[in-house]
Protein backbone atom coordinates (compact mmCIF):
# COMPACT_ATOMS: atom_id res chain seq x y z
CA UNK A 1 0.00 0.00 0.00
CA UNK A 2 1.19 3.58 -0.61
CA UNK A 3 1.78 6.13 2.15
CA UNK A 4 -1.55 8.77 0.70
CA UNK A 5 -3.72 4.97 0.38
CA UNK A 6 -3.36 4.65 4.30
CA UNK A 7 -3.39 7.96 5.43
CA UNK A 8 -7.01 8.07 3.22
CA UNK A 9 -7.89 4.76 5.48
CA UNK A 10 -7.59 6.37 8.45
CA UNK A 11 -9.60 9.55 7.81
CA UNK A 12 -12.31 7.25 6.57
CA UNK A 13 -11.88 5.61 10.08
CA UNK A 14 -11.92 8.76 12.18
CA UNK A 15 -15.16 10.39 10.54
CA UNK A 16 -16.47 6.80 11.37
CA UNK A 17 -15.63 6.87 14.63
CA UNK A 18 -16.94 10.15 14.69
CA UNK A 19 -20.26 9.27 13.14
CA UNK A 20 -20.80 5.80 15.50
CA UNK A 21 -19.95 8.44 18.82
CA UNK A 22 -22.80 10.22 17.61
CA UNK A 23 -25.14 7.95 16.87
CA UNK A 24 -24.48 6.51 20.11
CA UNK A 25 -25.56 9.85 21.81
CA UNK A 26 -28.74 9.81 20.04
CA UNK A 27 -29.26 6.55 21.03
CA UNK A 28 -28.24 7.31 24.41
CA UNK A 29 -30.91 10.45 24.37
CA UNK A 30 -33.83 8.37 22.93
CA UNK A 31 -33.64 5.81 25.83
CA UNK A 32 -33.66 8.19 28.35
CA UNK A 33 -36.91 10.02 26.41
CA UNK A 34 -38.23 7.01 26.30
CA UNK A 35 -38.20 5.63 30.04
CA UNK A 36 -39.24 9.14 30.79
CA UNK A 37 -42.32 8.26 28.55
CA UNK A 38 -43.09 5.22 29.99
CA UNK A 39 -42.94 6.84 33.92
CA UNK A 40 -45.76 9.12 32.27
CA UNK A 41 -47.57 6.78 31.30
CA UNK A 42 -47.24 4.44 34.05
CA UNK A 43 -48.62 7.18 36.11
CA UNK A 44 -51.48 8.41 33.98
CA UNK A 45 -52.37 4.86 33.83
CA UNK A 46 -52.50 4.85 37.86
CA UNK A 47 -54.52 7.55 37.38
CA UNK A 48 -57.12 6.38 35.26
CA UNK A 49 -57.18 3.05 36.75
CA UNK A 50 -57.91 4.95 40.02
CA UNK A 51 -60.78 6.68 38.97
CA UNK A 52 -63.86 5.06 39.77
CA UNK A 53 -66.22 6.44 36.77
CA UNK A 54 -63.12 6.26 34.67
CA UNK A 55 -62.87 9.57 33.81
CA UNK A 56 -59.24 11.54 34.76
CA UNK A 57 -59.51 14.86 36.81
CA UNK A 58 -57.69 17.30 35.22
CA UNK A 59 -59.11 20.52 37.24
CA UNK A 60 -61.66 22.66 37.33
CA UNK A 61 -63.45 22.03 33.98
CA UNK A 62 -64.34 18.63 35.31
CA UNK A 63 -65.68 20.38 38.15
CA UNK A 64 -69.58 20.69 38.61
CA UNK A 65 -70.65 24.74 39.23
CA UNK A 66 -71.65 25.77 42.51
CA UNK A 67 -75.68 26.17 42.06
CA UNK A 68 -75.69 22.64 41.05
Amino acid sequence: MTEQRMIDFEIKISHQENSIEALQQVAYEQQKAIEKMQVMINHLAKRIDGDSDGRIEVGPANEKPPHY
